[in-house]
């Protein structure tokens, strides 16, 4: 999203983080970002949210699938709630609530959530060479220099209700994927150097939208500058069709009338915090897209992409 973009790299996001400094959100309005990002949950409704979820019983007594983290993955994600970095799109809100499945569905304070995803064209922090597949202008004008930004991905740790809270922007699509966000939860490390240190990851998974959302959305300045086939939801190679429990958000409109102003996304992922997650689960196969990494961007590469044909898809 040639002139969107804020020159900030890793150094200077970490600075950034470490320091309490903030960067302004780019794209759409502020305004769209503002009522979309206005956090008017208290600590009572967060409690309400988990005492409904551990009530509803199937849903949130089920352990989430776990699947592939995919080729788009690096270590060293910051911990903020903001990931946009100056990123256009679609305002989304993100709010996971992480519970022990095994355990009643209590609460997991402290599970540090990672997330990370593309751009409105397709294209990963770290990796923006490889082709979104379709039609789309080129990531950057800024060449290789463009890898060492940190847009879109991110931590967030688990208050006492298990409640973590994202604000980002709707994810565009890849060829063959369907629209999603990748998802992992860590437990036992600790915040360290503005990201998260140590522990182990429990669980593994990607989100997902609904079609008719997604293909709106798609409509929309600067989505629709990315043309092409886009995968439905019944086609992806990851999501087997399990709704919530196969990571299928929740989604409220900011306006219901104009959907650029933003989404909220809900999810409540029920992990058991004394399994290991290598990140190698189900899905995958399919063809990379075109230019799909083969080496080592900035950062650490997937150690488990040992079948790019597999993986570099998802």
């Amino acid at each position: 999203m040639t002139g969107n973009h804020k020159d900030k790299t890793i150094s200077r996001r970490r600075a950034l983080a470490v320091t309490g400094g903030t960067v302004a959100a780019g794209g759409l309005a502020v305004a769209g970002f503002q009522s979309a990002f206005a956090d008017t949950t208290d600590a009572t409704a967060d409690a309400d949210a988990t005492a409904t979820a551990t009530s509803t019983g199937s849903e949130c007594m089920t352990l989430m699938t776990s699947v592939t983290e995919g080729p788009y993955y690096l270590d060293g994600a910051l911990v903020r709630k903001d990931i946009t970095e100056g990123k256009a799109g679609v305002p989304l809100t993100l709010r996971l609530t992480v519970v022990d499945a095994t355990d009643g569905c209590t609460p997991v304070k402290g599970a540090a959530v990672e997330i990370w995803h593309c751009d409105a064209w397709g294209y990963y922090s770290g990796y923006t060479t490889a082709n979104p597949g379709g039609s789309a202008p080129a990531e950057s004008e800024e060449g290789d220099s463009a890898n060492d930004l940190t847009y879109l991905r991110g931590y967030q740790i688990a208050n006492a209700n298990g409640v973590v809270k994202f604000e980002t922007i709707f994810p565009g699509w890849y060829t063959p994927r369907t629209c999603h966000i990748h998802v992992k939860v860590h437990t036992g490390g600790e915040k360290e150097d503005g990201t998260y240190e140590g522990g182990k990851v429990n669980y593994t998974g990607q989100l997902f939208f609904a079609d008719d959302i997604a293909e709106e959305i798609f409509t929309l300045d600067p989505y629709a500058k990315h043309t092409g086939t886009y995968t439905v939801l019944a086609d992806d190679m990851v999501y087997d069709g399990g709704g919530a429990t196969s990571g299928l958000l929740t989604l409220k409109a900011v306006h219901k009338k104009d959907p650029s102003k933003g989404y909220k996304g809900s999810l409540t992922l029920g992990v058991d915090p004394d399994a290991e997650s290598t990140g190698a689960g189900s899905g995958g196969g399919g063809t990379p897209p075109s230019g799909a990494p083969s080496g080592a961007p900035t950062g650490t590469p997937p150690s488990d992409s040992a079948s790019p044909s597999a993986s570099a898809s998802s």
